[in-house]
Formats: C-alpha cells, structure tokens, sequence
C-alpha cells in the first residue's frame, strides 16, 4: 500500500474522521508545503492550530501530543514522549530515539493543533461511500478470480496430484513475491515489502535493485522477468495442464540464473535482497516439485506447443514493460 502525506498521518493522530485517498489530494495540492499551508488547510478540517517556537529545548516534554516538530531532516510527527524516549512518524514510519539525541535535531519550532467537537474532512460521507463502491469492485476482481482459480483447478483435475498441488501454492507464493518486488523497483511504497526486505539486511533489496544488473539484457528488470514467469506458469497449469512437462523444462532453464544471482549477491553487490533470494528458492522448490511428480518425462523431442509457451512469456514480458512505467513513482522523486 503507498505511503500517506504527513497531512493523513497527522488526521489520523489527531482521530479527524478522513479518506486518505481525498486527503493526500488535497495536501498534494497545497501552493506551498510549510506549516502555514497546513494550518490553512487543516481550518477546512475545522482543526484550529498555531506554530510555536520554544524558548528551551526542554520545554518540548510539556506539549500534548500529537504535535509536528521541525528537524534537520524534515517535519514529523510527535506521538509519544516517555521519560528519556520520544516517538515520532516520519514519512509514514513509526520511529524512536531518545529524547537527548531528538533534541539535538530539533529546531525548536512546533505544531499545535486543537481539533473541534465537529473536526471532519469536508464532503467526508460521500468520500467514505466512494471509497466503499470502489472498494467493493476490489473486492468482486478478487472473488472472481478465486472462483475462476478454484474452477479451473477442480475441473482440471490439479488437486489429485501432491506434486501438482504444491506447485500452484509455490507459484501464487512466488507471484506475490515478484509483485513486491516489481513495486519495489517502481518506488511504490509498501509496507510487507518493507518488513520483508529487513529480515536479511536493512535497506538490501532497494540498494540491489539500483544496480545496473538488476536488468536483463538493460531492458527489462528482473523483477518483471519473475513476475512474468510465475504468472504465465501458473496460468499455464491451470489452463493447460498437459503442457506441464515443458513448464518443468522452463523452470530447469531458470536454475542457472539462481546461482549467479546468489553469487552477484554476495561477492559483487555484497549485500542481500531478501525478496531476490526468496524468489530463488521459490523456483528451486518448484523444481523439486516438478521432479519429485515426474513431469520432466515426455518433455523430449520438443513440440510446437513449448515454443507457444516461450511466445506467451515473451509477450506477457514485453507487454507488462510497456504498462509498468506508467506507475513508476521514481521520476516523481
């Protein structure tokens, strides 16, 4: 989920009823982000509020929170002071420090607000039923596709079989772990993808992402590639499950890629992705899969329909190429 404006953030500390969607907007759209702007456009909220400058830098532990303090770094939002800690959101991360080290960063210039007994973002209902229809259409896709999913996989004959089973689950994993990772490098903002990315090594996955040989051939991100490959496969085993002998193939001619990736990882970048190396042993898991159920048999001699197959993933990979740059928030930074 994209990351809210500290406008949003700062509604919500102060439990103004909003929608974030209306609210980023119109923050977005303010002439001049500086705290005047936003206690003009916090006024339409009917929140009143004024910009403080504190006299000693120990006076900040006897305002109310929530408040936004100035630092060298930006503004924040102030949630929680508790003795020697303070907690704060900066761009829509929770953080602490100690109050000494906070200090220090400070300005010494604050936000206060005081919302009224009515505080609410303007035309809030009709806002909140937009958002429930729009939602709701969210909602129907995804019943349609898990019918669709659930259809084609009974009717199919995919759940007789272990082997074949688990391949379904290890593609829907693996095509998940690809669409984060396709966020990732479209700077979309997403906060499992965050956690994720952590459990390696902190800000990994962004760093490996910046290198040039995070694109295949320059042209198409890796990303792009993974999603492409676990979204054709998946639909391939659903749809056409007597082709899965060349989906077997397909997977083997992708092992390759997983050892130079590891090793890129480690000895080049020198640091871990933690999606890239969760994506690596999605397509190893699917291998032994495909062995373990004996799908590799009948691959040989070729047919026609492995190279349709090749086709469908090229076209899926140059068309999903050509739609992605629409949402890449990078040439907004």
């Amino acid at each position: 989920m994209a990351g809210t404006t500290i406008f949003t953030d700062f509604l919500t500390e102060l439990e103004v009823p909003h929608t974030r969607e209306y609210s980023d907007k119109q923050f977005e759209n303010m002439p001049f982000k500086s705290l005047f702007g936003l206690s003009k456009l916090l006024g339409q909220y009917g929140v009143d509020g004024e910009g403080l400058e504190l006299s000693s830098p120990a006076d900040i532990v006897d305002l109310d929170v929530p408040f936004i303090a100035t630092t060298g770094g930006g503004l924040v939002i102030v949630t929680e002071i508790n003795g020697g800690t303070i907690r704060y959101i900066t761009q829509g991360v929770v953080e602490e420090m100690p109050l000494s080290e906070f200090r220090k960063a400070w300005r010494g210039t604050v936000f206060v607000a005081y919302p009224g007994e009515d505080a609410c973002e303007p035309g809030y209902s009709e806002h909140r039923r937009d958002l429930f229809f729009a939602k709701a259409k969210g909602w129907i896709l995804w019943g349609c596709a898990a019918l669709l999913f659930l259809y084609l996989f009974i009717s199919n004959g995919i759940y007789r079989h272990v082997s074949t089973v688990l391949l379904s689950l290890i593609d829907i994993a693996g095509l998940y772990l690809t669409y984060l990772l396709v966020q990732k490098s479209l700077k979309i903002k997403n906060r499992v993808a965050d956690t994720v990315c952590k459990a390696l090594q902190e800000g990994g996955c962004d760093n490996v992402l910046e290198m040039k040989a995070a694109k295949f051939f320059g042209i198409f991100s890796w990303s792009e590639v993974g999603f492409t490959y676990f979204s054709v496969s998946l639909l391939t085993l659903l749809m056409f499950p007597q082709w899965i002998c060349y989906l077997a193939l397909c997977n083997a001619c992708c092992l390759p890629f997983t050892f130079w990736s590891i090793w890129y990882q480690k000895f080049r970048a020198k640091m871990w992705c933690t999606l890239c190396v969760s994506v690596q042993c999605s397509l190893w898991l699917l291998f032994f899969c495909y062995l373990g159920g004996g799908w590799f048999r009948g691959a040989f001699p070729l047919k026609p329909e492995f190279f349709v197959l090749g086709v469908v993933y090229l076209f899926v990979l140059l068309a999903l190429n050509r739609i992605l740059p629409v949402f890449d928030k990078s040439s907004e930074e």
